[in-house]
């Protein structure tokens, strides 16, 4: 067996990745030393990590690392090429699996000052640039598992970027659904729940100039919140420094507002942006146009059941409405 390999699931269209890097619990992990937990991430260790792809300096002291995942679900090396394997297709598990560092203390995100969640999100342009200069790359994501519920699995805070050879069934339905909009209406799907959103406030959490922040109209979980830029752009490593500020703002805020509303949950955040463009002429060529990328953050109160992986459908009992009312009251 290949150490990494994706297999395609004919009926659902879904990929399954298999890593032999995940098959035993991860290296980097928690453990107590003299009563105190130890964090393999911190400044001082960094001889337990993999050697830096990215840092970014305050003096002689790191702020924001970037090293690869030592349990990567993808790996650089590989065919991208799709083969029959019988009835059935499988792939290399080719792609880049890298960890940001968020800070040399562990400190969650939401507690760093603006200046230092500016230099995360900066960390993840930086990277997510770089990464588009293999053209083997597809689609990108920036994905933050926060606490053991979410699938957190290190006491430091990190998020993770994750880039693929293919466009993920999770990210091809919004680009079908935003595209199909653009063609009937001439204007981005995005923009309309956005304007809608801002207009009847009923949902909406928090805003400033750049960006808002909203609990989704059909929210999958209790309290999910969804941040949308104000501007139409299409590729997140297109945002301005200007805009990386009013980043940091909404989500320092957002995450408080969880806090203080639900007691520190666990959470998973998730940001989507448009995958690359490639030389032919496809039927994604109205991404600039029709897409726009977003960060979901959707907390982890209670596990999936039968109903939701049976039927498809989630079922939440708090309303998005009064979800966004007790959020924005909440004083942070």
């Amino acid at each position: 067996m290949n150490e990494n390999e994706m297999r395609l699931d004919p009926l659902r269209q879904t990929w399954t990745v298999f890593s032999a890097a995940r098959a035993t619990k991860p290296l980097l992990q928690p453990r107590r030393d003299n009563g105190k937990c130890f964090s393999p991430l911190a400044a001082g260790q960094e001889r337990l990590t993999p050697p830096s792809v990215y840092e970014k300096k305050a003096g002689d002291r790191w702020q924001v690392r970037v090293v690869p995942n030592r349990a990567p679900a993808f790996r650089v090396e590989g065919d991208t090429q799709r083969r029959a394997d019988g009835f059935y297709d499988r792939m290399d598990g080719v792609g880049a699996h890298e960890v940001i560092i968020e800070s040399p203390n562990g400190s969650a995100l939401e507690n760093l000052a603006l200046p230092e969640i500016c230099q995360v999100v900066t960390a993840w342009k930086v990277r997510m640039l770089d990464l588009t200069c293999d053209n083997r790359m597809r689609a990108f994501f920036v994905l933050k598992n926060a606490g053991e519920a979410a699938g957190g699995q290190v006491p430091h805070s990190v998020s993770q970027l994750v880039a693929m050879t293919l466009i993920p069934l999770s990210l091809q339905q919004k680009l079908e659904v935003a595209r199909d909009f653009f063609e009937r209406k001439k204007r981005s799907i995005f923009e309309d729940i956005l304007a809608e959103e801002v207009r009847t406030t009923k949902r909406l959490v928090y805003e400033n100039n750049g960006f808002a922040v909203f609990c989704p109209y059909a929210s999958r979980t209790p309290f999910e919140l969804a941040i949308y830029p104000k501007r139409q752009c299409a590729d997140f490593h297109g945002v301005t420094d200007q805009e990386i500020a009013q980043l940091a703002d909404v989500l320092k805020t957002a995450l408080q507002k969880l806090n203080a509303s639900l007691d520190h949950p666990a959470y998973n955040l998730m940001l989507f942006t448009a995958p690359t463009r490639t030389t032919r002429r496809d039927h994604w060529n109205t991404l600039d146009q029709d897409f726009r990328w977003h960060i979901e953050i959707m907390p982890r109160l209670f596990p999936e059941g039968g109903f939701e992986l049976g039927t498809g459908c989630h079922l939440n009992s708090v309303w998005p409405e009064t979800a966004a009312e007790y959020l924005r009251k909440a004083e942070v």
